[in-house]
């Protein structure tokens, strides 16, 4: 007979915990859950954007004092997730009780449910929620061959180099903050800081491309996780007068042949038709769920 408890998320206890854990169940199609590196960077390194206030409502569930179960929201705190060790699925019902009366409900919550989670799927059904719309999430397989070209006039910025302040104003830049938020007046400054103190953060990994005056417009984000062989890449932005030159699709390549030769098998990519058309693949399906 199983021996479960369960209990509130601590912050200064919890989080690599729940990192290994995320590791432990992790599959490809994220059947089991989101990656490690996906609760990290929404949590530690890009916290500006990630209200984590609400972080004592995410719940453990633990067998003998070992993870097997974890519910927790990311952004916006409406957004609930769930990793749910593979033998476990008879905690589903609790995990959908518990996030439809304890999570943050600024609004109607929404549960985040990837294909495989049945068990979880069906509890929320049971309860009155019903699937609202479904996203295929793009990766690229190491099988297949990335390589596309750096555009002449742009060179890539070598890890020893980088400025973090210039990735910021990149990032301001290339996520169009400029259009509702104004011009880059270092407003990134703390956020570049602890994307290099996150504890998985590989930041030596992460491709930079400058322009011939040695401007920042292009970056893409590395979470190399070897125990599942994954490139997990995150952000990946180009600031809007150069894009259409086929900059990303650089840095993607750049990335994939740094990876690949640390034994990464595949890399995250995103839902838009640009992974596609360089050459990613369909691999993980996002479901929504609302009452």
């Amino acid at each position: 007979m199983k021996n479960i408890t369960s209990r509130q998320f601590s912050v200064l206890a919890d989080c690599g915990k729940i990192y290994q854990f995320m590791l432990d169940i992790y599959e490809k199609d994220w059947s089991n859950g989101v990656p490690a590196p996906f609760f990290e960077y929404a949590f530690s390194s890009f916290a500006y954007w990630m209200d984590i206030s609400y972080s004592y409502k995410n719940r453990i569930w633990e067998e003998d004092g070992e993870i097997v179960a974890f519910c927790f929201y990311e952004n916006p705190r409406t957004d609930i997730y769930f990793s749910l060790k593979p033998g476990y699925e008879e905690l589903a019902p609790e995990m959908i009780a518990y996030a439809d009366e304890h999570m943050p409900k600024k609004e109607k919550i929404q549960l985040v449910l990837f294909a495989g989670q049945d068990a979880l799927m069906k509890a929320a059904a049971q309860v009155g929620y019903h699937q609202v719309h479904e996203a295929v999430e793009m990766d690229f397989d190491f099988e297949d061959v990335l390589d596309y070209p750096l555009p002449e006039g742009f060179h890539f910025v070598k890890p020893e180099e980088v400025v973090p302040t210039k990735i910021g104003k990149c990032c301001w830049k290339g996520f169009d903050h400029e259009e509702s938020e104004g011009v880059w007046d270092n407003q990134y400054e703390q956020t570049n800081y602890q994307i290099r103190v996150a504890p998985h953060a590989t930041t030596e990994l992460a491709v930079v491309i400058a322009d011939k005056d040695d401007e920042y417009v292009c970056y893409a984000g590395m979470w190399w996780t070897p125990e599942n062989k994954l490139a997990y890449m995150e952000p990946l932005c180009t600031i809007p007068e150069y894009r259409g030159k086929g900059l990303a699709s650089a840095a993607l390549s750049e990335m994939y042949r740094k990876t690949k030769k640390l034994g990464a098998t595949h890399m995250t990519g995103g839902m838009n038709e640009f992974y596609k058309k360089i050459g990613f693949q369909p691999a993980v399906k996002w479901t929504f769920w609302k009452k």
